[in-house]
């Protein structure tokens, strides 16, 4: 328990996976945690899945092991719901439960009746399992998210377009957008050398599919140019290219390897899935600044400032006659590098966010709903 005060509010994170590994409790509400505190606020994390559940989950095989980590989870958030009422609010992150129908969310709404602030950054109402977890997606219910919107208190979406949805379920709905500590974590910015390019993307496996599109003009580049591609992920791509590094994401060193990039990419194909995902890897890239290449998807195009912080590629001639100028050193990545860090100060930082953020458990809501 994270105390100020005895008349502190109290609030209960149920969260789907351990603290500081998932990228979207990291960035959406983990790292505000000490503007909690600050703010006078006591709160308690409870995780669905432990860290041992987290190897098995995203490793094949590995069934009555997964299964019975589930079950774990099942019976722990079973036994939470008997000191709910030490709390005032209840912040659901995705999910309260892996699998089922949302009997948790129905419980904690009507049954102990509260104050729920539901929090969401993908269209998790639409079916997107990974295939190492494919034996879930039997179990799985995406029509929950819809139900939870209805019961919430207040509903905290990553962007734009899933508040348009969570809206047909529920007028409190606010837009929180993803962002990052430009002053304690990401808090160092690119130095450009100048000699050997190298342009990177980071991500997880469940992701990485995205790079497909990118690869054949990779491919055709490294014909003419010499430089390096660097992928940071969970897990090594299969892809063939001869400049390929492949760097294990790791905490510890996240910052020094995405320093590694003089330019970041985040290929996206244009459907429902990514038109919900909130530019977290352009978010990274420009905060450190590194300059962005994204696809016109979503909420990229909200963040990266065409020719000014990044540059929107939509065709593969796009994508290539960028990279080209790029590595024909066309273009001073240096003017790029001011102006992405200072996009992501101003708009997408802990600092610029924390009163958004901290209005989600006030009486009065964000003004940005």
């Amino acid at each position: 328990m994270h105390r100020m005060s005895s008349k502190s509010q109290r609030i209960l994170f149920l969260v789907p996976y351990p603290l500081g590994i998932a990228p979207s409790q990291r960035f959406r509400f983990e790292q505000y945690f000490d503007k909690l505190t600050e703010a006078g606020f006591e709160f308690d994390v409870k995780p669905f899945l432990d860290e041992r559940a987290m190897i098995y989950l995203y490793e094949p095989g590995n069934f009555f092991r997964k299964v019975w980590k589930v079950k774990l989870g099942l019976l722990k958030r079973f036994l939470q719901l008997f000191s709910l009422g030490k709390y005032d609010y209840v912040f659901i992150h995705r999910e309260a439960a892996a699998i089922g129908p949302p009997v948790f969310e129905w419980l904690i709404t009507k049954v102990f009746r509260k104050k729920v602030i539901f929090d969401f950054d993908d269209a998790i109402w639409l079916k997107n399992t990974s295939t190492t977890n494919s034996v879930i997606t039997l179990f799985k219910r995406y029509r929950n998210a819809n139900d939870t919107c209805k019961w919430a208190w207040r509903v905290s979406c990553g962007n734009d377009y899933l508040s348009d949805h969570a809206r047909q379920f529920n007028p409190n709905v606010f837009v929180n957008p993803t962002t990052i500590d430009t002053e304690h974590h990401h808090n160092q910015v690119k130095q450009f050398s100048g000699e050997k390019i190298t342009i990177g993307w980071t991500g997880t496996h469940s992701t990485i599919k995205y790079l497909d599109a990118l690869i054949p003009t990779l491919k055709k580049l490294e014909g003419e140019f010499d430089f390096r591609f660097v992928v940071i992920a969970d897990r090594k791509p299969d892809f063939d290219l001869k400049g390929l590094q492949f760097v294990p994401w790791n905490k510890q060193t996240e910052i020094d390897d995405l320093l590694k990039m003089d330019v970041g990419v985040m290929p996206l194909e244009n459907d429902k899935w990514a038109n919900g995902k909130c530019g977290f890897k352009a978010l990274q890239y420009m905060a450190l600044g590194i300059p962005a290449m994204v696809s016109p998807v979503g909420v990229n195009t909200k963040i990266v400032d065409h020719e000014m912080n990044g540059w929107i590629c939509d065709t593969p001639d796009e994508w290539e006659q960028t990279l080209r100028s790029i590595l024909e050193k066309k273009t001073d990545l240096k003017d790029f590098s001011a102006a992405a860090r200072t996009k992501i100060e101003g708009h997408y930082s802990v600092k610029s966010n924390t009163s958004n953020f901290l209005h989600l458990f006030a009486l009065r809501g964000p003004e940005n709903g």
